[in-house]
């Protein structure tokens, strides 16, 4: 049976109540709302081309540089002014240079930095090395010129001297140098492969953001014009500029585009202060061997422009499991109108908030108020009281003292085919039974004295130590419910009681040794759908007067009740 049960509870299906409001004003608010959203979402969708897959352009880079300058001391081809690559992607042009010739190993005055400054031996230290130094101290205090002495060191002699870059550069004419960039990528995801230079390249163009904008051949000076800046000046001390090429593909067949797009920036800071190292420069040597087999060497300490190749780019293909992912998550947007409307229909109900009759309604209409799952609440009703009363609390006191909250009456129609069809009974009301919600174990019938409760208001209920059977028909004292005419007609009248019975169980044997207890049950019913309705049934209780009367008019044999079962719930 578990496993039955198991199986319909698998096959299923659930879905949400809907409540439509008749409202010009949150009708018109969702299509505003629903509208915007449609446009959002279609312009993202075409502007973005979130129907594409993706992927990471991978690059790889060569360049050629190319040009001649010519200055005081010499000529200066590719050769020379092109130093081998300082970093990936990346190449180097020297625009200036401070040269130290014929420089050979031996010992020789320090150049005057503060350190090696000296007036006798005992200033400098034997073997003794500086950071700033050239070489290693030999412990002497030598003439540097006719005013200065500084401290003697072993090294490549006659040591660099700390002057400045020349102003202007040297080789300030390489602006007009021409770089050639090749460039190959590759899309993995699509196995794509390009690059920038075309079968129909002309090698005589130069790049022109407006005329030649593919060309891959580049002067330097209009990239740093490009950048804002002059190169005549950033040749002086060097720099590093950045050459980006931005690779936007679109691998449609429909709408195939896939080329370069080149961007320029200057990549270090040219406001850092002059005291920090400006500009970019690094030194090199030359080494010679002289007749006598003696080594020489050339320092040359390069000022020039690095410049960095940044390839970056993404290429998308239509795929329709993007676009299905796309539009299931764009389908969550639409509920920003039930968001939006549901806040202003329940927003009546905060402290901070206006109140508004109309959205009252709506709410009331959308929300059912209903007490959480504790095993607490209870409902109770009184006669000279016009609602029902929810009490949700633990019982620490009589029931009947307990002030539970309003919850508005739904007027039962306590069994209707049965009450339309049968007359009022003229017969005298016979025996019933008991109700209370909560089971009275091994209950045996109270003795026939009538000792008044404190809690009792109609003078019927009998006493009891349990709190919640501690409740009366009525909150002021006056006559008992259970005394009335409509109580005798619609809860105790025996025929009619039957014909409830018979109604639900047309073979219903009226002679069995049980139907007291149908009777009393069924008793138990009628009052509770005549005073609760049939949507409390399950937590109604019954005042004790009421619940007395109906045990004495169909009372059991043993004199023992467990009192009344819902017949849809049982309680637990």
């Amino acid at each position: 049976m578990a496993a039955c049960s198991s199986l319909k509870n698998i096959c299923e299906y659930e879905t949400n109540k809907v409540v439509r409001f008749q409202s010009i004003f949150y009708g018109s608010l969702k299509w505003a709302i629903h509208t915007v959203v449609f446009t959002y979402v279609s312009v993202v969708l075409i502007a973005d081309k979130r129907y594409q897959k993706k992927d990471n352009v991978i690059s790889s880079v060569h360049t050629k540089v190319k040009g001649v300058s010519q200055t005081d001391m010499r000529i200066w081809d590719t050769a020379e002014y092109t130093i081998p690559m300082q970093g990936i992607n990346s190449f180097f042009v020297v625009t200036n240079i401070i040269m130290t010739e014929s420089q050979t190993q031996g010992v020789c005055p320090e150049f005057p930095i503060a350190k090696a400054i000296c007036s006798t031996d005992r200033s400098c230290m034997k073997g003794g090395v500086d950071p700033l130094s050239n070489g290693i101290q030999t412990g002497k205090c030598v003439q540097y010129n006719a005013t200065l002495k500084t401290c003697e060191v072993k090294a490549w002699c006659p040591v660099e001297s700390m002057k400045s870059a020349p102003e202007p550069a040297i080789l300030r004419s390489a602006e007009n140098f021409t770089v050639l960039i090749k460039n190959n990528i590759h899309f993995p995801k699509f196995n794509y492969t390009t690059r920038n230079i075309s079968p129909e390249f002309n090698t005589s163009c130069t790049y022109n953001e407006r005329t030649a904008s593919s060309c891959p051949i580049f002067r330097l000076g209009d990239i740093l014009q490009a950048i804002g800046e002059n190169f005549s000046e950033v040749a002086v001390q060097g720099g590093i500029m950045g050459i980006e090429i931005n690779w936007d593909c679109n691998l449609d067949k429909w709408r195939h585009r896939c080329g370069p797009k080149y961007g320029f920036r200057r990549l270090d800071d040219k406001k850092t202060s002059e005291a920090l190292y400006p500009g970019y420069n690094f030194r090199y040597a030359r080494y010679y061997k002289q007749a006598s087999g003696r080594e020489e060497r050339t320092l040359i300490k390069a000022y020039g422009i690095r410049f960095d190749i940044l390839v970056f780019g993404m290429a998308g293909q239509f795929d329709f499991f993007e676009l299905l992912v796309y539009i299931g998550s764009a389908l969550s947007y639409f509920g920003l109108a039930q968001l939006t409307v549901d806040f202003l229909i329940t927003s009546y109900s905060y402290s901070c908030c206006k109140y508004d009759p109309v959205k009252e309604y709506y709410y009331k209409k959308k929300c059912e108020s209903v007490p959480g799952p504790r095993w607490t609440v209870l409902y109770v009703t009184y006669v000279d009281e016009p609602h029902i009363f929810m009490i949700d609390k633990l019982l620490k006191t009589s029931l009947q003292n307990i002030k539970g909250k309003i919850v508005h009456r739904q007027t039962g129609n306590f069994k209707l085919g049965p009450k339309l069809l049968l007359k009022p009974p003229k017969e005298a009301r016979s025996p019933g039974a008991p109700h209370e919600l909560q089971p009275l174990q091994n209950e045996r019938v109270a003795s026939p004295s009538r000792e008044r409760p404190p809690w009792c208001s109609c003078r019927e209920c009998r006493p009891t130590e349990r709190y919640w059977e501690q409740l009366c028909c009525r909150r002021k004292d006056g006559d008992c419910i259970a005394g009335s005419a409509l109580f005798d007609q619609l809860v105790l009248s025996r025929p009619r009681l039957e014909f409830i019975l018979l109604y639900a169980d047309p073979l219903l044997d009226l002679k069995a040794d049980d139907l007291n207890k149908r009777l009393r049950h069924c008793a138990y019913e009628q009052y509770i759908h005549w005073r609760f309705g049939e949507e409390l049934e399950e937590r109604a209780v019954l005042p004790s007067c009421c619940r007395w009367k109906i045990r004495d008019a169909f009372p059991s044999e043993k004199g023992e009740y467990t009192g009344f079962r819902s017949q849809r719930k049982t309680l637990h």
